[in-house]
């Protein structure tokens, strides 16, 4: 088979490009921003400025960096764009049309999919990095109505949580966060709920915990990641009847 290079590209085979904030907070394996998270490759690239706390203030002045970010993934030979937290959807409509390619910066981009899944009498828990800043405007300013089915529950008053994320102190205790978004979730399932979506990029490693104490099915960054590559790159099976 003979290949050609592709856009002058130093690398090839991420398909997956992931746009990161200005952070300095570990990143433990099953978050985003951990390469070891994924069963395929991806390509980072962090955006110059954009704080977690301009993210979460929704600042629509980051756009500018945000496009050009994403089009150095695109050149660099990536099919879908994607980011580390889900504030960064407030500019999903403007860089999907800027970009010519699929994006998914939120993993609440999957709302439309659970309504489907779920009873019409039931609702969505929804587990945040920080619910006064989820306001039902934003939804809107997404594209997603928002209704009485969210349940939304932040996770700005746990204190490792807060500490580590939102402030960026340097260090993470995972089992303490981990306690942290299992309470948490543990609260919002007890509303009349029939699954959980984690919206922080940083809350997928606990997926699993939040699972085994709810009983739930769990959605987070990482379902929406792999559902797009998925797409991106079909499966090939090989098995016998």
């Amino acid at each position: 088979m003979k290949y050609t290079i592709k856009n002058q590209q130093v690398s090839y085979g991420e398909a997956i490009g992931i746009l990161l904030l200005d952070s300095v907070i570990p990143f433990i394996p099953g978050d985003v921003a951990n390469a070891t998270t994924y069963d395929f490759p991806v390509r980072f690239k962090k955006v110059p400025g954009f704080t977690v706390g301009r993210a979460i203030g929704k600042d629509d002045s980051v756009y500018d960096d945000l496009l050009a970010a994403a089009r150095d993934l695109a050149a660099n030979g990536v099919r879908a764009v994607t980011g580390d937290c889900g504030f960064m959807a407030l500019h999903q409509q403007h860089l999907q049309q800027d970009l010519g390619l699929p994006v998914c910066l939120s993993s609440l981009l999957q709302i439309p999919f659970i309504r489907h899944l779920v009873p019409a009498d039931t609702g969505i828990g929804i587990v945040t990095a920080d619910s006064r800043s989820l306001t039902p405007d934003f939804f809107e300013a997404i594209g997603i109505p928002f209704g009485p089915d969210l349940v939304i529950h932040g996770m700005e008053s746990c204190p490792e949580f807060a500490s580590a994320v939102l402030y960026e102190k340097g260090t993470l205790e995972a089992d303490k966060i981990r306690e942290e978004v299992v309470a948490t979730a543990q609260a919002v399932s007890a509303q009349n709920i029939s699954a959980i979506l984690l919206e922080c990029s940083v809350l997928p490693p606990y997926a699993r915990a939040v699972h085994n104490a709810t009983g739930l099915p769990v959605f987070d960054y990482i379902t929406m990641i792999n559902y797009v590559f998925h797409a991106l790159e079909p499966s090939r099976y090989c098995g016998f009847i």
